[in-house]
């Protein structure tokens, strides 16, 4: 028995040793796929928050009231400014969305003449207008008729997505890092793409446009005499406020 001990405590050490190794193997493997998470998340909003470029809707809502047939003067202006930027930047058809089965529905009815009237003389062909109907989900809504066309346009976000909190916390590891929190910089990607008036730019310049050439050819008559080529407003002093300085 006496000669059993030893084999038996060796035993012992090495089953200790190989659970002490499977646990270091083990710790790190859940070290390196934890860097690997955090090391997917871009430092630079511009990374994190890139502008993208997509097909997107551009609408406009118009409200008829129950008793009144037609358009008021300010939905007129919004038809046209409607039909002006469709020709511009339009990708597809003005798209009508008109309720029926409503209070309003004979009112949308006669206003819809008027809403293909002016997209016409704005410039939109007839084949490029479509008419859909649809029944409000929820009755107490007000009907309205929409018109939308699909652009091409920037989008950036979503933005308020808060994976980690702000402050020193268990869930929170990389606080004394002292890195820009995951939502920095969405609003002002988000506001930049709204602001941009022709999604190409983000892409390619723009090609050169031909010159002004009257203007050129005054500018180098001008050069050729040895005058100056600047321009001389001749009601420039008019706008200033006093002679101080003269």
């Amino acid at each position: 028995m006496t000669n059993m001990q030893p084999v038996d405590r060796h035993r012992t050490l090495r089953r200790l040793g190989a659970v002490a190794g499977l646990s270091v193997a083990l710790s790190a493997c859940t070290y390196t796929s934890t860097e690997v998470a955090t090391a997917s998340v871009p430092d630079d909003y511009r990374q994190r928050h890139p502008i993208a470029i997509q097909e997107a809707d551009r609408s406009v809502v118009i409200f008829v009231g129950n008793a009144r047939g037609g358009l008021t003067d300010s939905q007129r202006g919004d038809v046209m400014g409607l039909a002006r930027t469709w020709v511009h930047e339009g990708t597809g058809a003005v798209v009508a969305d008109v309720p029926v089965d409503t209070p309003n529905a004979r009112a949308a009815a006669a206003s819809l003449r008027d809403v293909q009237a002016l997209l016409a003389a704005g410039g939109v062909p007839p084949r490029g207008i479509r008419v859909r109907h649809y029944h409000p989900d929820d009755p107490r809504t007000f009907a309205a008729i929409k018109l939308s066309y699909p652009r091409i346009a920037a989008v950036a976000g979503p933005c308020g997505l808060w994976p980690e909190d702000l402050g020193p916390s268990i869930l929170n590891n990389h606080y004394s890092e002292n890195k820009e929190y995951y939502n920095f910089g969405c609003a002002s990607q988000r506001n930049l793409a709204a602001m941009i008036d022709n999604p190409s730019d983000l892409e390619q310049p723009r090609s050169e446009t031909a010159a002004y050439t009257a203007r050129r050819t005054a500018a180098f008559e001008k050069y050729r005499k040895g005058d100056s080529t600047s321009t001389a407003y001749p009601e420039a002093d008019k706008a200033k406020l006093s002679d101080t300085g003269k």
